[in-house]
């Protein structure tokens, strides 16, 4: 098989921007129970499920998965079990396995339950050393990492529970998996959005794997086992040589050091106690007392003190204590760290012994300060959160603030210009921003969230143009889109399928951001990040900011809704005296109708690629027949005979008087062509009373030899196949 490991071949397609979803997973699962269906259908069990085991057949993207591996597979007896004992991989063993109990086709279903676990969160769900990893299957203890499960539906995390029941009798059987409602109908149950933290998690999986690999064939290193047993300990790995990795252990277990970082975090989160705030006129006082020395213009010491009073240095300092007492620690400030509670300058107070201090409460906050000068919006939106805190919900990109860098998505907002936000409306907020000029300050807490990059990547080499509007189109549905993570070079750009004008929006979250398109207008994807709200800017646009755009699901849902709604007023409207027996056959009309609805994929987005200009060879029109095919063709001819011609068909009839071989067409005996057609020397050929007529490939060539381009007009069932890339334009 020339297809990769299953979970490697799922980081590398979603780097080449294919989307992995739960329906994805659902899709390979299923394949996977297929093929040991077919195994306990023979009494067979493999008892060494795992992903090293399930490869792709091919490396085409729409190869079937495979299971191998079968080393250690056993065929059952009639008691349907075998002797107790460890066999397989320890992190895949089912809990009877690792008990040394007799086992039978459950332990097969628990180690698809660990390839589910990973294939939906790139993590195995028992980890450690041997013992403690045996441990915890035993206790069927695993815990579902919000950050990746938050996203996936609760029929796949029953499915995946139902794997992994510790009691073999109550666990899940293959037979019943596949009619799971997960699998059986994915279409319904089976989220399609794409997975980046599982995809990230996968990737770090596969570089531990890889690692433990190297790290076996060093066999004659005397620490294999040790530095083997340090691995499963760790959900990260780092790229530091064993060397390195064994340096930094002996240094983070030094007590020195631990010393020296509780003294650090001491220091750095303890302030002395204020028994009154420091007062902010020190500039005013100066002030007061260069008048009252004024009097004495004899006294050296008074001559002494107002040089020191008037250095510009010193009033520097002056306004610079008066403007922290102000702003920090006056009853105005806002306060983000809690008072001391201990009355001591040093040293511990008599209620805290071990000198520990309380380190949940304290708040850290930064000032933001950038200056707005023009009627340039900000590029950011405001939501408030469960506890009523403005929040950053998104940065648009290429705007003020994404150009600046200044704030991040979910930095908590406390004041604007010493205005605190408090009990404020986001659109009172946004208004706010938007009338500000000059300096603006922010006063916020940090969000120390990891940043997703953007869908662009600057790649010039990578830029192509097409002669007809730039974009070509790829067989890649909306929902394949790349993630949000793109490999460098990557830029994706969609075509859209549906007017849009967010004046007229009522669930945009600033319509202020959004762009308006129409139908056919080219735009390039920037980010992802919301499920709901893509960012995008037009193509060839003279403002290089992106703007909000429904995302896919978004619009599908809203025309769903539309449709639905319309459906209940046309209820409403056919009510009559014989409603009765009517609505119940149009409900089940309906009912048919919807569920053929329900089984349309609602074009909003066709992905298409930039593509440089270069000459095509072949133009082909595609149309049913009488929607003027030829009449395209012999325009472009008579209009364009420097650029087109049309080949010159074969044909077996007689020629009629005045007809020259050449002209209008070749004249072949019908021995020749059926050797030809043998040959596979025609593109296309039929009959027509008594006559055979076709297009012979040579004639084409002979038009691409005079750098025209050939016109064909040919049936479509010809195009899958011909090995060309022509332009192909619809005739409708």
């Amino acid at each position: 098989m020339d297809g990769a490991d299953l979970c490697f071949e799922i980081v590398k397609r979603a780097d080449a921007g294919f989307v992995y979803s739960e329906a994805v997973a659902s899709h390979y699962m299923r394949q996977i129970l297929e093929a040991l269906r077919y195994c306990h259908d023979n009494n067979i069990i493999h008892r060494d499920v795992k992903p090293h085991c399930v490869l792709l057949a091919s490396k085409e993207n729409s190869a079937p998965v495979k299971l191998g591996g079968f080393g250690v597979a056993i065929q059952l007896g009639e008691s349907g079990l075998v002797a107790g004992g460890r066999v397989g991989t320890p992190h895949f063993m089912a809990p009877e396995v690792v008990k040394r109990e007799p086992y039978g086709k459950p332990v097969d279903v628990w180690g698809c339950g660990v390839i589910l676990f990973i294939l939906l969160s790139g993590c195995l769900p028992f980890y450690g050393t041997k013992e403690r990893l045996f441990e915890g299957i035993i206790k069927g203890k695993y815990k579902m990492n919000p950050r990746q499960w938050s996203h996936i539906s609760e029929s796949a995390k029953d499915l995946v529970r139902r794997m992994l029941m510790l009691d073999p009798a109550e666990r899940i059987t293959v037979y019943e998996a596949l009619n799971h409602p997960w699998l059986k109908e994915r279409d319904r149950y089976a989220y399609k959005i794409h997975l980046p933290e599982t995809v990230e998690q996968l990737r770090k999986f596969n570089a531990r794997r890889k690692l433990k690999n190297k790290v076996k064939v060093l066999r004659r290193a005397g620490a294999v086992s040790q530095v083997l047993d340090s691995l499963e300990e760790i959900h990260a790995l780092t790229d530091c040589s064993e060397k390195d990795l064994d340096f930094l252990h002996s240094v983070f277990q030094d007590q020195h050091l631990h010393t020296l970082l509780d003294l650090y975090d001491k220091i750095n989160t303890k302030s002395s106690p204020q028994i009154r705030n420091p007062p902010s006129d020190a500039v005013q006082r100066a002030k007061e007392v260069l008048e009252e020395i004024s009097c004495y213009p004899e006294n050296n010491d008074a001559k002494e003190l107002k040089r020191i009073l008037t250095q510009p240095h010193f009033m520097a300092l002056l306004q610079t204590h008066d403007v922290v007492a102000h702003e920090v620690y006056s009853d105005e400030a806002l306060r983000v760290t809690p008072p001391p509670t201990s009355p001591y300058l040093n040293g511990d107070s008599p209620e805290s012994a071990n000198g520990d201090m309380d380190m949940e409460n304290v708040t850290r906050v930064r000032l933001v300060q950038f200056q707005k000068n023009t009627d340039e919006p900000m590029g950011i939106t405001l939501k408030m959160n469960e506890l009523n805190h403005c929040i950053v919900a998104r940065i648009m990109h290429g705007g003020m603030i994404h150009r600046q860098g200044t704030l991040h998505v979910g930095d908590e907002i406390r004041e604007i210009n010493g205005i605190s936000v408090a009990n404020q409306t986001v659109e009172q907020l946004q208004k706010m921003l938007r009338e500000m000029r000059g300096s603006i300050t922010f006063k916020i807490v940090p969000s120390y969230r990891t940043q997703s990059s953007s869908c662009e990547r600057d790649s010039p080499s990578t830029s192509r143009q097409s002669p007809a509007n730039g974009h070509s189109s790829t067989n890649n549905s909306v929902s394949d889109l790349p993630s949000t993570t793109q490999p460098k070079g990557r830029q994706i750009y969609v075509r859209a399928q549906f007017e849009y004008d967010p004046a007229k929006d009522d669930l945009i979250p600033c319509k202020e951001a959004g762009i308006r398109f129409r139908v056919g207008d080219i735009i390039q994807i920037i980010s992802k990040d919301d499920h709901n709200w893509w960012q995008g800017k037009l193509e060839n646009s003279k403002n290089g900011t992106a703007g909000l755009i429904p995302s896919p699901e978004l619009q599908e849902w809203r025309v769903a809704c539309i449709a639905m709604e319309k459906t209940k007023q046309e209820q409403q409207a056919s009510c009559t005296w014989f409603g009765k027996k009517k609505k119940q056959y149009k409900d089940k009309y309906l009912a048919k109708h919807n569920a053929v609805f329900d089984q349309l994929d609602l074009v909003t987005y066709e992905e298409v690629v930039k593509l440089t200009a270069f000459k095509r060879k072949t133009l082909v029109l595609l149309g049913a027949h009488g929607v003027g095919r030829r009449h395209i063709k012999n325009t472009l001819i008579t209009k364009h005979p420097d650029r087109f011609a049309y080949p010159i068909p074969h044909t077996t009839r007689p020629p009629k008087k005045d007809e020259e071989n050449g002209k209008n067409y070749y004249f072949v005996s019908h021995d020749q062509m059926m050797q030809d057609i043998s040959n596979n020397e025609y593109l296309e050929y039929g009959s027509h009373e008594d006559a055979m007529y076709g297009t012979k490939l040579e004639t084409i060539r002979k038009i691409h030899e005079q750098g025209l381009i050939a016109i064909l007009d040919v049936e479509p069932q010809v195009m899958p196949s011909q090995p060309w890339h022509p332009v192909v334009l619809p005739a409708c």
